[in-house]
């Protein structure tokens, strides 16, 4: 079988650009029988897996994201005789052609309060081509419980037609516990002797929450001596976009950066607690990354967070400061709560894997395959 791969979100930053990266790796490391055609967008890309035995890569040219999925991809799929062609993203080619198979990550565009999180025009678009891209796969994969659940509820979907897949932090994410190495980490990131860790991002419209943390943090200043340690790309913005004080709890709260894969694990590993009260959130990585490194969580009591965390975490509402600040008090305050959190985390991290995340892929890939050549499913893809 020739499997055509979408991969424009190899060039992203955040969860799905993890994702595309770690399945694809894992892909070409289980499967010898298949022919990969990893198709770029970027030329940036180019040579990212030279070398490996039946991959090949093309750069395909477009005049933008929508002309890349839609005609560049299905052009290059005809061109190169793929027998199947999978996104790890929301879309997938809308012309009749070979199989498709996409990935959903959360069906937030849909559900209520999906006004504060994203614009009238992303919303209109969902609402408008969701359904035909849900029309023209053969199985959507699922990267929750929550997230099938939800599509098939939802758009009235018929079962197998949204298959949940689990995914899990890259195999890197263990604990640290080597001395060295956690303080060469805090020598590069300015990381204090004690503190707590989130991730975040600029331009996420609140959906994770960052005003709740301080908010909660704000409340504990006096109580613990920990401070706070904001991670991800342009979080300094947040000083002044929420207005943190000079002195007092904002003094208190540090913001390094970007911070690279490989120095994550260390970090989780020296900080006390990941505190991480999403809004919203279908699969959320950094839970997983979390629980990888034995470091105790503190999350949200909504959406895929109770799915994931499972016994490995405290769990609040988001949008009471107060319940958060006091989650927080009891994990610090309570060797023993926080020993079973560890304990819980680091056996529940073993269910995640991304190795059985694309051992799960690859046999939904086969099926669909199998099925085309049978005669039993159409190439547009199962109608609803």
């Amino acid at each position: 079988m020739r499997i055509a791969v979408m991969l424009l979100t190899l060039d992203e930053q955040g969860g799905i650009g993890v994702y595309s990266r770690n399945l694809v790796e894992t892909l070409l490391e289980i499967d010898s029988a298949n022919e990969y055609l990893l198709l770029y967008r970027s030329a940036v890309q180019l040579g990212r897996y030279a070398g490996r035995p039946r991959v090949t890569e093309h750069l395909l040219k477009s005049r933008g994201k929508a002309w890349w999925d839609q005609v560049s991809v299905p052009l290059a799929c005809r061109r190169f005789n793929a027998d199947l062609v999978l996104h790890p993203k929301f879309t997938v080619p809308l012309l009749p052609g070979i199989p498709a198979v996409m990935v959903l990550h959360g069906a937030d565009w849909f559900l209520p309060g999906a006004a504060q999180f994203y614009g009238r025009l992303d919303r209109a678009y969902m609402r408008l081509f969701m359904p035909l891209y849900l029309r023209r796969a053969a199985v959507a994969i699922s990267v929750s419980q929550l997230t099938t659940d939800d599509f098939r509820r939802i758009f009235r979907l018929p079962e197998g037609k949204v298959r949940t897949v689990y995914f899990g932090p890259a195999r890197h994410f263990r604990r640290v516990t080597d001395e060295t190495a956690l303080a060469a980490v805090r020598a590069k990131y300015g990381l204090p002797g004690q503190f707590l860790f989130t991730l975040s991002k600029t331009g996420d419209r609140g959906r994770k929450n960052i005003g709740g943390v301080f908010e909660a943090f704000a409340r504990l200043h006096g109580k613990i001596p920990h401070q706070l340690v904001v991670g991800g790309k342009g979080c300094e913005q947040f000083r002044d976009e929420y207005r943190l004080p000079a002195e007092g709890w904002g003094r208190n709260v540090l913001f390094p950066g970007w911070m690279d894969q490989a120095d994550l694990p260390a970090v989780y590993s020296a900080s006390e607690l990941y505190l991480y009260p999403s809004m919203q959130e279908a699969f959320p990585i950094p839970i997983t990354e979390a629980m990888a490194c034995g470091t105790p969580i503190v999350t949200s009591r909504a959406n895929g967070l109770e799915e994931i965390a499972g016994s490995a975490a405290l769990f609040v509402d988001p949008q009471d400061s107060n319940e958060i600040a006091a989650a927080v008090q009891r994990v610090i305050g309570d060797p023993g709560l926080r020993q079973r959190l560890v304990s819980a985390g680091l056996e529940r991290a073993q269910i995640f894997s991304w190795e059985a995340c694309a051992r799960q892929t690859l046999t939904i890939l086969e099926e669909v395959a199998r099925e085309r050549s049978s005669g039993r499913l159409p190439a547009q893809g199962r109608s609803e």
